[in-house]
């Protein structure tokens, strides 16, 4: 979906309950809050929306270092209860790092949360991963795992009516300055 597409889609929406699902980058692992906690993208998001709005009620359910088949088993169900009228739905790199890596298996753990999700009546966000050599050159190796996945993203958020924020396309996402020291994660 072209950008304007999703601006003027998501334009003039309001929306009462966010609640966010994930690992550690949806955590945000890395972008401390100076208060001895992590604020990151979906703190941020949240705040944006709610001075945009006036109001929003917000969850962020994301825990570092899970897979995204924990994430639907432990994360999904709650974030459902919750009833959202907006969601990100954000995995799959702890999945990337593993051995037994299953693009297809990531995929379908992916859309199936998105599905549930708009079904409910949810707007759901989500995005793919930038390119990890330029941050970190020894992730080289996981080029072909990070493009695989972000295919595979792009297909099965096209499929469940979920908007996408492409960052595997732009070059800038993987930008070093953007990163925190440990190379995994957002900075401020």
């Amino acid at each position: 979906m072209p950008p304007y597409v999703a601006a003027d889609t998501l334009a003039g929406v309001m929306w009462h309950r966010y609640v966010a699902i994930g690992d550690s980058t949806t955590e945000g692992l890395d972008d401390p809050d100076g208060s001895g906690g992590y604020r990151g993208w979906a703190d941020r998001f949240a705040l944006a929306v709610a001075r945009s709005q006036g109001r929003l009620e917000y969850a962020n359910l994301a825990i570092r270092g899970r897979t995204t088949a924990r994430i639907r088993a432990e994360q999904l169900p709650v974030a459902l209860g919750l009833a959202p009228d907006l969601a990100t739905v954000v995995a799959g790199m702890n999945d990337i790092l593993r051995p037994s890596f299953d693009v297809d298996r990531v995929a379908e753990d992916v859309g199936a949360m998105q599905q549930a999700l708009v079904e409910q009546g949810a707007t759901v966000l989500t995005f793919t991963l930038p390119d990890p050599a330029p941050v970190m050159p020894v992730a080289r190796p996981l080029r072909g795992r990070v493009s695989a996945l972000n295919e595979a993203l792009r297909k099965v958020t096209a499929s469940t009516g979920a908007t996408l924020l492409d960052l595997g396309v732009h070059p800038v996402a993987s930008d070093p300055r953007l990163w925190s020291d440990d190379r995994l994660h957002a900075n401020s």
